[in-house]
């Protein structure tokens, strides 16, 4: 998939353009320092390095990554679940909601979480530059109230344009996990059911009741 460039950008008249553009998101997510079309990963990294907020590169445009307490909860959680899979295996490298991914030139995406074999690992080491140069094998999306369903489907055909082979998108309010194969292959798994690896991570499972009960679980009275 060949991502839009700067030229492309400029043919855009109008900010509502932009925003639909960049998957009908809001005004509040897009940087407009440095001006959208400009913006570099170098923009990005320092973007970032302030921990205020974090922010994607998408075609020159800082885009602001939706995120809030209980999908950062969600994805450490889960992330915990596969860490303590592929660990024990050494399959590879699993990253979280900071993780910088280059797909293409200009297109930087932080899934909140992503598992890459070490195949994909370029030198099969932890890359030690500040973007990874590689597409992972998994990329999990936790739902954001402000994520809109065009924003998730442009990210969907992102990923497996760049050899993504499944992408799992949990939605913490329906308490459902989409697993998509492709962009128009996937499976709605509700809380009764079960999440498997698939191909990527062959032998992984988790009840989904383990991972959504992770949003119920509460303090322990204090004994009297």
């Amino acid at each position: 998939m060949a991502t839009v460039t700067e030229t492309s950008l400029s043919s855009l008249d109008t900010l509502d353009d932009l925003l639909e553009y960049l998957g009908g998101i809001a005004p509040s997510r897009v940087r407009f320092q440095p001006l959208p079309g400009t913006a570099t990963e170098a923009d990005l990294i320092a973007a970032n390095a302030r921990k205020l907020r974090l922010y994607e590169l998408v075609d020159g445009v800082l885009v602001e990554k939706a995120m809030g307490y209980t999908e950062s909860n969600l994805a450490l959680f889960l992330g915990g679940l596969l860490n303590a899979f592929v660990i024990p295996r050494n399959l590879g490298k699993v990253s979280g909601a900071d993780g910088l991914m280059r797909l293409f030139p200009g297109l930087v995406r932080i899934p909140d979480l992503a598992y890459a074999s070490w195949d994909r690992i370029p030198g099969r080491r932890r890359p030690t530059q500040a973007i990874a140069d590689f597409a992972p094998d998994l990329a999990v999306e936790i739902l954001s109230p402000s994520n809109t369903r065009a924003e998730m489907a442009r990210k969907r055909q992102e990923y497996f344009s760049a050899g993504v082979q499944l992408v799992w998108e949990v939605d913490p309010r329906s308490r459902t996990v989409t697993v998509y194969q492709s962009t128009e292959e996937f499976t709605v798994l509700d809380g009764s059911m079960v999440l498997d690896g698939g191909i990527v991570l062959p032998g992984f499972e988790l009840p989904l009741d383990v991972l959504f009960g992770e949003l119920d679980r509460e303090a322990v009275p204090p004994a009297e």
